[in-house]
């Protein structure tokens, strides 16, 4: 083999996405609301949002976790549910703060990218729970398992809009 080289196919690691809705919620239970803009707030979380670090008064506030300072949802699993198990799930109901387009959130654990002018960085998937059945009166836990979002935390804040492009480093 000496001398020869062999070709790798190269693989796509580029993707783009786009932030398409935005929601936060000050308290467990309460509904989630939509703004055009949301301030991030490095290694703490969401301004205004539930589980703002210091401030929490989520569900899963007993259980603090660094890396869910912000969490995304795909537009993809909106359009699956609905195309699959005939569910709809507007973006409000998914309990998550940022429902993106083409972002592969699946992939990312682990690694930072760009969220409009924030960095984040993926630190779990995020895993359905019987409490948004409950809040929602839907059959959503069984179609959401290895679909339900991701976790991040902030690594370096600022604001967040519906529209802005979110990529890889």
């Amino acid at each position: 083999m000496d001398g020869i080289i062999s070709e790798r196919p190269q693989i796509a690691t580029s993707w783009q996405g786009v932030v398409r809705f935005l929601h936060k919620t000050p308290r467990a239970f309460l509904p989630m609301r939509s703004f055009s803009e949301l301030k991030l707030i490095a290694g703490r979380g969401i301004e205004g949002d539930r589980y703002l670090i210091g401030q929490e008064t989520g569900f899963y506030s007993h259980k603090p976790e660094e890396g869910r300072q912000i969490t995304l949802f795909e537009m993809e699993t909106i359009e699956a549910l609905r195309r699959d198990h005939g569910i709809e799930l507007p973006p409000d109901e998914h309990r998550r703060n940022v429902t993106v387009e083409g972002v592969p959130v699946s992939h990312l654990v682990g690694r930072r990218f760009r969220l409009g002018e924030a960095i984040v960085e993926a630190t779990r998937l995020s895993t359905p729970c019987r409490h948004i059945e409950e809040i929602l009166g839907k059959a959503v836990f069984d179609p959401l398992i290895n679909r339900s979002g991701l976790n991040c935390k902030i690594i370096a804040g600022g604001t967040l809009r519906v529209g802005d492009i979110v990529r890889p480093l």
